[in-house]
C-alpha cells in the first residue's frame, strides 16, 4: 500500500483524489480516553448503523496515550481523532504543531470523578482532605512531612471505617488521573507538603494502598464487586451504567449525581473533549459526518442518547458555540 504524506489540507485533498490514496484507509481511527470511549463508541455505532459511513474503530488508550498517537503526525497510519478527559496540554499541542498536526478541539460535555465501592460495602461521606491523606505519597504529621503512615481509613479519621485503605484507580497516562490530582490532591494538599514536595502535591502513594488498574474501567468494577472494602476512582458515567452494583460517595457533603455535576455543585467534575485532525478532514471518509453527529442535539443534547449513557450536557449556549467551531473546523492556533 502506497504511503502518503499530508503537509497541508490542500495537499491532502489532492492526494484524496489519487489512485494511491483511494486504495488506502476508508475507516476512521479514534484513540484516547477510557472515560470518553463509551460516548464516542455510541456515536460511531450510530453512524455505522445508519449506513452513512463505515463504523469508526475506537480504541481506549488513555488520554495521554491517545495524545501521543494523535500528535505523532499525519497520514493513513495515524489517528484521525482522539478522546480526552482533560484539555490538551501545551507540551502536547507543541508536539502536534511540530509534526504538522492542527487539532480541532471540541468540548462535548462534563463528567464527574467519583469514589465508589460495591453496594455490599460501607457508605462513607468523604472530604477532599481525607482522600488526600489516604492517598498522598507524603503527608504532614505533627508538622513534619513523612511517608504516608496511614494503613486504615480510621487512621485518617476516626469517623471512617477501620478497614484497609485500598483504592483502585487510573494510571499516570489517564486524563482521569490528571483531573483527580488537580481537583482533589492539589486542592486539599497540606501546606507543609506543598512546601516540601518538589513535584507538588500530586504524588500518589506506591505502597499498595493505591492500585493502578489500567485504562479498563470495567475491570475496576469487577474488582470492586469481588472486594466490598475496596474503593475505585473513575468517571460518573461508569457509576451510572453500573448503578445496580456500585454506590458513589459524597465528597465534601455533595452526592455525585447527574444534576449536581451539571450545576457545578459537585466539586470533582471536569470537561470532556474530542480532538479532530484537521489535515485528515476531506481525506479520510466520514470525518465531517462524525463531527456533525457528535455535535447534534440528538446526541449531546439534554435529551440525546449520550445523556442516557451518563454524559452531562454543556449549557445550551456553550453547545451552540462549540458546534459552530466544530463545523468551521476551527483549528487550535489557527
Amino acid at each position: 500500500m502506497k504511503k502518503f504524506l499530508l503537509t497541508a489540507s490542500a495537499a491532502a485533498l489532492a492526494l484524496a483524489a489519487s489512485a494511491g490514496y483511494a486504495a488506502a484507509r476508508d475507516q476512521i481511527q479514534i484513540v484516547g480516553s477510557s472515560t470518553v470511549f463509551p460516548f464516542t463508541t455510541a456515536v460511531a455505532e450510530k453512524l455505522g448503523q445508519s449506513g452513512q459511513i463505515k463504523t469508526p474503530v475506537v480504541e481506549s488508550t488513555g488520554t495521554g496515550g491517545g495524545m501521543k498517537l494523535f500528535c505523532q503526525g499525519v497520514g493513513e497510519n495515524t489517528a484521525d481523532f482522539t478522546n480526552a478527559s482533560r484539555a490538551i496540554k501545551d507540551s502536547e499541542l507543541k508536539t502536534c504543531k511540530a509534526n504538522g498536526v492542527t487539532p480541532v478541539e471540541i468540548k462535548v460535555g462534563f463528567d464527574g470523578i467519583v469514589l465508589a465501592n460495591s453496594k455490599a460495602g460501607t457508605v462513607v461521606d468523604l472530604t477532599k482532605e481525607q482522600v488526600f491523606k489516604a492517598l498522598a505519597k507524603n503527608v504532614a504529621v505533627d508538622g513534619k512531612v513523612v511517608p504516608n503512615p496511614y494503613k486504615n481509613w480510621s487512621d485518617v479519621d476516626a469517623s471512617l471505617p477501620a478497614t484497609k485503605i485500598e483504592v483502585l484507580g487510573p494510571p499516570p497516562t489517564s486524563g482521569t488521573r490528571d483531573a483527580f490530582v488537580e481537583l482533589v490532591m492539589d486542592a486539599a494538599c497540606q501546606e507543609e507538603v506543598k512546601a516540601a514536595n518538589e513535584k507538588g502535591c500530586g504524588e500518589i502513594r506506591e505502597d499498595g494502598a493505591f492500585v493502578e488498574a489500567g485504562e479498563n474501567d470495567n475491570l475496576i468494577v469487577q474488582k470492586l464487586e469481588a472486594n466490598p472494602n475496596a474503593f475505585g476512582i473513575f468517571g460518573f458515567s461508569f457509576l451510572d451504567q453500573n448503578a445496580d452494583k456500585l454506590q458513589g460517595h459524597k465528597v465534601d457533603g455533595v452526592e455525585p449525581t447527574f444534576e449536581n455535576i451539571a450545576s457545578g455543585k459537585y466539586g470533582v467534575s471536569r470537561s470532556l473533549y474530542i480532538y479532530a485532525k484537521k489535515e485528515h478532514v476531506g481525506v479520510i471518509p466520514g470525518m465531517q459526518e462524525f463531527i456533525a453527529e457528535y455535535t447534534s442535539e440528538g446526541a449531546w443534547g439534554p435529551e440525546g442518547y449520550l445523556a442516557d449513557k451518563g454524559l452531562i450536557p454543556l449549557p445550551d449556549a456553550e453547545r451552540a458555540t462549540w458546534a459552530e467551531n466544530a463545523k468551521a473546523l476551527k483549528g487550535m492556533g489557527s
